[in-house]
């Protein structure tokens, strides 16, 4: 515990290193550009060319599916060619994908090609960028250095659409290229960062053997093996972050893609706007003054916490009216900060993986669970509406978010079940080969902490 602590005060000591300095304004200026076009699209593509909203809905889908689940193929050339020389690539790509907008503005095929180009040079940045940016530090200053990521994307977010909204129909040529020209700047700045390697993460390895360790000691002591019939949330370690944020961000994403519809209606564009720069100045302050304290919760704890955020600020949500909307959104907020910072921690601690791969495999969790949430979110929003009952749609989001988890966590108990008893008659069977060997744990699966074979 003293040692604990001691680590903890001396990460808070430490200064941030001007690479990282850097790559934080970097981040910030980033999603500013990213977010001074990429709202726009539906715009252009359906305004300026004529194309039909279905059409439409179907491309913004895919390239928001490329830009997540892209991170996997970023991962990859992270390990190839270092994770300096892929935020390069990254950042080349997107500025020719902003500079294509500009002939894009008479030619729709053009266009769509640009789109995709900035979605994949996303796809590639993102788990460099994270992995560069803890690469060094210890375990106790991840937190901290995360969540301070995460507040410069969403300062940027937050900033970027008003920041173009003056030129988006009056000068888009001249945007296009600004924002060209920006990502230009930063990638040299990039060129300027030293090199570094991408770590693999030891703790997950470390925290089996102690798991194995204290598991035979307490069984000896005791008489007795584990409870087969124990929760899941009992075993953190039983919980797989990938599947969990998989259902963090398709839960967050019905509130992300139907707020507007809902609010604008029932308020006014003002308070809408309004609610979203609140929520967006709470996210950017107040995550990374809980850095720490989310570090330390149990996951299992954290779980409880997010999940009944968002069941809770949904089922608000269908209340309507100003206090309704503004109270639900920050309990959506509440919940976006815990999970998707403590996801990605336990994510980090169960791996052996470098850091980027573990980011590129987070981000194919978020880009599943957001394409779920925008195929499942129109067919039941668009119903709700038939029916005159939006705010239903709103409680049944409410209940996937209490629902979904806990059917997760039944099916990762089943598993566990199922491998013990598989362990046990291996064990039964005596010496013919088919017990496990000796001096180590038999029945580490795909949801009890086994480094590479956890799903993230």
């Amino acid at each position: 515990m003293l040692r604990s602590a001691s680590n903890q005060a001396s990460a808070r000591a430490i200064p941030l290193t001007a690479s990282q300095v850097f790559l934080l304004g970097a981040s910030f200026l980033i999603t500013l550009g990213s977010f001074a076009v990429l709202p726009y699209m539906s715009v252009l593509l359906h305004v300026r060319f004529g194309l039909g909203l279905g059409v439409v809905g179907a491309v913004l889908a895919v390239a928001s599916l490329v830009q997540f689940s892209g991170g996997v193929v970023g991962a990859a050339l992270a390990a190839r060619i270092g994770l300096r020389a892929t935020m390069l690539v990254a950042l080349a790509v997107r500025t020719a994908g902003f500079a294509a907008f500009v002939p894009g503005l008479t030619r729709p095929l053009v266009a769509v090609g640009a789109l995709f180009l900035v979605s994949c040079g996303a796809a590639l940045y993102l788990p460099a960028n994270k992995a560069y940016l803890v690469a060094g530090c210890g375990h106790e200053r991840r937190p901290g250095l995360l969540a301070a990521s995460g507040s410069a994307f969403n300062a940027g977010i937050a900033l970027g659409p008003p920041a173009a909204a003056p030129f988006v129909l009056t000068s888009p040529a001249g945007l296009f290229t600004g924002v060209a020209v920006l990502f230009a700047l930063v990638g040299a700045g990039h060129a300027l960062l030293p090199g570094v390697a991408d770590e693999k993460g030891e703790r997950a390895e470390e925290k089996a053997e102690e798991a194995a360790e204290g598991g035979a000691k307490v069984g000896a002591a005791s008489g007795h093996q584990d409870d087969p019939n124990s929760s899941a949330l009992s075993n953190p370690s039983a919980l797989p972050p990938f599947a969990l944020t998989v259902l963090a961000v398709y839960v967050f994403m019905f509130f992300q893609h139907y707020l507007a519809l809902y609010a604008v209606p029932r308020t006014s564009t003002a308070f809408y706007g309004t609610v979203l720069m609140g929520y967006a100045i709470l996210l950017v302050v107040a995550q990374p003054l809980s850095a720490r304290r989310l570090a330390a919760l149990p996951y299992a704890t954290a779980l409880r916490i997010g999940f009944g955020a968002m069941a809770v600020g949904t089922a608000v949500l269908a209340l309507g009216g100003r206090a309704g909307i503004a109270v639900g959104a920050v309990l959506l907020c509440l919940g976006e900060i815990v999970l998707f910072l403590k996801n990605d921690l336990e994510a980090l601690d169960r791996s052996s993986a470098p850091a980027a791969t573990v980011f590129g495999r987070q981000r194919l969790a978020a880009g599943l669970g957001a394409f779920a949430a925008a195929v499942v979110g129109g067919q039941l929003y668009g119903a709700a509406e038939r029916a005159s009952a939006v705010p239903v749609f709103w409680l049944l989001v409410s209940a996937q978010a209490v629902v979904l988890p806990a059917l997760l966590v039944v099916c990762v108990a089943g598993t566990r079940r199922r491998a013990r008893a598989r362990a046990r008659r291996r064990a039964g069977g005596g010496g013919v080969g088919g017990g496990p060997p000796r001096g180590r744990p038999s029945g580490r699966g795909a949801f009890n902490g086994g480094g590479d074979i956890t799903p993230m």
